[in-house]
Parts: C-alpha cells; structure tokens; sequence
C-alpha cells in the first residue's frame, strides 16, 4: 500500500490522483487552495482524505502540482513537518526557482526532494478535464540534488510508475529550464500571438489543421503562464530573439519578392526538421 499526498487538485493533480487510484494500490491525500473543489474530489472519490499537516510525514510520496513560486512557499512553511519518509517531486513548470530554494531547505530539514515536470497536459485546466491517463507514455524529466544517487532516482521512478510515464529523463535545473523556453514556452507565446491578427474573426470556412495545430495552446491560463515566462525570460527572450531574426528573413525576402532567398529558407526549415524529428 502506497499512501500519496498531491498538493494542487487542477488537471494535472487531479490527473495524478486518479492515475495512482486507477494503477495502484494506494492512499490519496489531497489538498487545494480551493475548498470547494477539494470537497469535490473526496465526495467522487478521487480522495481518500485531505492532505493536513499532521499527515504530511506519513506520505511515501508527496507531488506539487503548483505554481514554481507556491511550491517554494508552502515546502518553506512545512519544511520542519515532512521528516524522512516521504519524497517530494514538484510538478511545476520552470525548475531554476524551485530547486534553487528547495534544495538547501531538504538538507537543512533532512527531507528528500526531487525536481520534476511531467511533459503533458492540455489546453483545458481543472480538476474536471483531469483523467487517468493524461501521463500515459509521457516524458517525465526529473532534476535530481545530485547525479551520482542512483538509488535516489530508482526510487523516485518506482514511485512514479503508477502515474504511467514512458520515459523518465534527468538533467540539471538549468538545463531543464533552457530547453523548455524553445519546447513549451515559445510555443505558447507563438500561438497567443498568432491568433491575435485581425484576420483570425474571419477564419471559419478557411482553416483547416494547420490553424487548429497552431492556436491549440493559445487558450491559456495567463496568469499561470506569465509567471512562468517571466522566472524563465532570459532563457524565453533568448528563443523569441531567434524566432525574431528568423521571420525577419523571411519577412523581407517576400517584401522584396525574393523567390531565391524564400525558397532557400524555406528549405532550411524543411530540412532542420528532417534533422530534428527524423
């Protein structure tokens, strides 16, 4: 019997929760600055009982499916309670702040933490678009104190294998952070700008999958996501910077209606890809 607490009932811990229900034999506790939709998940049974302080230190596994600043926060404050058991995993979506400031408290309180962010997710959020699945096949990247703990990380991956990840990675929290702003950031802020032309009212009859592929991560949670852009900017603006150059070149070999030019970048793009996803 695996006893799991899961701080953040949105789609990704509501996600998890119903993922170890479904694959494993196990506890949930649960807790959500939210009490309404906490209640909820213990009345349909995605919860065994809410996650309090005095059940903490009974976890074998604690997940943080919260923002990268309230994971600081709320381990800060519950720093002295969780004790040797349980190993904490965050969820959150940039690794540098939650690492930075986590690792000195787990050795000072004698805790055991790992970074983590599980590579999936949707355009919808809440615990009601949660579902068992969500993680099936999906990357996990775990940012660990140190590399040479082998025992650690087999740990952490028995741990997680109820959740269904197919592939577990391990990197540093800079690393982690640099590939992400081209992987999931850029993408975000490409899309959301994307759908913001004027032209984008008039699409219906017009579009097809392309469109739908481009706008899908563009119904964002803002506030989430500006957070998160923002504990990452110098890595982001790096991205955009490049992006930035590259539609410039583009930009100005149709402007000046160079079929030369367009066509060789064009072909560099179809070729990096080539090169990039085989």
């Amino acid at each position: 019997m695996m006893t799991v607490g899961i701080i953040g009932l949105g789609l990704i811990g509501g996600s998890l929760a119903k993922a170890y229900k479904s694959n494993a034999d196990t506890i949930i506790y649960g807790y959500d600055t939210n009490i309404s939709i906490k209640d909820y998940a213990l009345m349909s049974g995605i919860l065994d009982d809410t996650l309090t302080r005095d059940k903490l230190s009974l976890c074998d596994l604690i997940l943080f499916a919260i923002s990268p600043r309230a994971v600081v926060s709320f381990i800060r404050k519950y720093a002295a309670d969780f004790g040797t058991r349980p190993l904490l995993i965050d969820c959150a979506g940039t690794k540098r702040i939650v690492c930075d400031h986590v690792f000195p408290l787990a050795q000072q309180y004698g805790f055991t933490f790992i970074g983590g962010h599980p590579m999936a997710g949707s355009h919808h959020s809440g615990l009601k678009y949660s579902r068992a699945d969500l993680f099936e096949g999906a990357p996990m990247v775990l940012v660990p104190p140190t590399f040479n703990d082998i025992l650690l990380l087999d740990r952490a991956k028995t741990l997680l294998a109820p959740a269904g990840f197919g592939q577990i990675s391990v990197t540093t929290a800079a690393d982690h952070d640099r590939m992400i702003a081209f992987t999931s950031q850029l993408a975000h802020v490409v899309s959301n700008a994307y759908i913001q032309s004027p032209t984008a009212s008039a699409h219906k009859g017009f579009s097809a999958g392309s469109y739908q592929d481009m706008t899908r991560v563009a119904w964002l949670d803002a506030d989430m996501w500006t957070e998160l852009f923002l504990e990452n900017g110098d890595y982001l603006a790096d991205e955009l910077e490049t992006l930035i150059a590259l539609l410039t070149k583009y930009k100005k070999a149709i402007d000046d209606k160079d079929a030369d030019t367009l066509r060789a970048v064009l072909n560099n793009g179809k070729q990096r890809k080539k090169e990039v996803d085989g």
